[in-house]
């Protein structure tokens, strides 16, 4: 017996749906340099050119390059100075 199709529709409050939207947030890209991959060691999806591979348990996995928590720190940092430069052009 075959069921029928549920289609997606998320209701008012926002937290219940009948079936999920298909596909993937990090969907493929055109470009292979502009892809996504999750850091074995933090499991936060980055840009493949922001990862780096380091020697995990023999085999070569992805990892944030240089830390996990340098690029964090790099990347707050960036958000920052944009934040700033983009409320100092509004001002002006």
């Amino acid at each position: 017996m075959a069921r029928a199709d549920a289609k997606t529709a998320v209701l008012a409050d926002g937290l219940r749906y009948k079936s999920k939207v298909s596909g993937s947030p990090f969907a493929a890209t055109t470009s292979f340099g502009a892809a996504t991959m999750s850091c074995f060691m933090c499991g936060k999806h980055r840009a493949r050119s922001l990862m780096g591979t380091r020697k995990v348990l023999g085999k070569s996995q992805a990892v944030c390059a240089p830390s996990c928590k340098g690029l964090d720190e790099a990347l707050e940092a960036a958000a920052a100075a944009a934040t700033a430069a983009a409320t100092a052009s509004s001002a002006a």
